[in-house]
């Protein structure tokens, strides 16, 4: 009688907890983040005091490899110039699995959007991998397309087989030579990559109300925000686009985070973090990032330098550029302990 009433009082404690814990999880849901520390005017200044930080921040970084790309030292043929585009990579690499594919799957497997469908598949993964394959595919149609079209444009209109053979040619040279447009395709992908994740992180930090949340991160992410830049920059530098065309993709690129911030504020009194709807965009949105900026980092960044012929044929610009990917992967991971 003593065991059964026993075992009887623990079954009810268990019922309990968990019905506690079920509580405590709707609680959170539907809390709107009304907490004691909130200070809506103190939190406005650090938000603004943000603003202006992670601009400079991201200025400076986009802009030094565009400034600094008639250095010598930073001239593509230069050695030294490897070990900054593989340091750069390792930035773009660890931003996507440290910084970004985390939040994803934490917003997607959130108790707040419910068990069906979303805890019954990793939709974060599926999600990164359909956007790295996505943009690997994508970027091969594109090369395909022009490829194909320069020779087509590079056959005579006459018969004539030694002038058809010279056009051949020029249009071999031609597709042999750096390709550019390469460059411009990678760039532009990785910016789009870049603004997804900065959007939500300026709404997120946009729409907080605490000003012991906002301190700490004003100075991370403006490391953050220079760091991407420096990785954007170097792609931006190789691809020669005009000048109006770079001042755009730098604008583009320092602005959007301040704006994210600004739409934040617009938005605090109506935006619920919690939500559903609010928790699958920002989860999905930040998968398709996180994939997007894997696959440039590794395919476009990290695979091309270091199966250069430059980079094989020297031992040391391999262990270089291999400690300058590591530099690259510690700094930017360093950075997710205040995140």
């Amino acid at each position: 009688m003593i065991k059964f009433l026993t075992s009887k009082f623990l079954t009810i404690s268990i019922i309990i907890l968990l019905q506690q814990n079920l509580v405590l999880a709707k609680c959170i849901c539907d809390d709107q983040g009304q907490e004691s520390d909130h200070s809506v005017s103190e939190a406005l200044k650090y938000k603004l005091i943000a603003m202006a930080s992670i601009l400079i921040a991201s200025l400076i970084g986009v802009c030094l490899p565009i400034l600094a790309k008639n250095s010598s030292y930073l001239n593509p043929e230069n050695k030294f110039y490897f070990l900054v585009k593989a340091f750069a990579a390792g930035v773009i690499l660890a931003t996507g699995f440290i910084h970004i594919l985390p939040d994803a799957f934490e917003a997607l497997t959130s108790p707040c959007i419910g068990e069906k469908p979303w805890g019954m598949f990793p939709f974060s993964g599926f999600v990164a991998m359909i956007a790295a394959i996505g943009t690997l595919i994508m970027e091969a149609l594109v090369m395909g397309y022009h490829k194909r079209s320069e020779i087509r444009k590079a056959q005579p209109l006459n018969e004539d087989e030694e002038t058809h053979v010279h056009s051949l040619a020029l249009a071999s040279e031609t597709l042999d030579s750096p390709d550019l447009l390469r460059y411009t395709i990678v760039s532009q992908i990785l910016e789009l990559g870049i603004v997804l994740h900065s959007i939500i992180l300026g709404i997120s930090l946009g729409v907080s109300e605490s000003p012991n949340t906002i301190k700490p991160l004003v100075a991370v992410l403006s490391f953050h925000q220079c760091f991407e830049g420096l990785g954007l920059g170097g792609c931006i530098s190789q691809a020669q686009f005009k000048y109006y065309k770079i001042a755009i993709m730098v604008l583009f690129f320092c602005l959007i985070f301040p704006i994210g911030i600004v739409i934040g504020i617009g938005i605090s009194n109506i935006y619920h973090e919690n939500s559903p709807k609010a928790l699958i965009v920002e989860g999905v949105l930040l998968s398709a990032s996180a994939g997007i900026l894997i696959n440039m980092a590794l395919v476009d960044l990290l695979a091309t330098d270091f199966m250069n012929t430059k980079m094989l044929s020297s031992f040391r610009l391999q262990i270089g550029a291999s400690f300058a990917l590591l530099a690259g992967l510690g700094c930017m991971s360093i950075l997710a302990l205040w995140d």
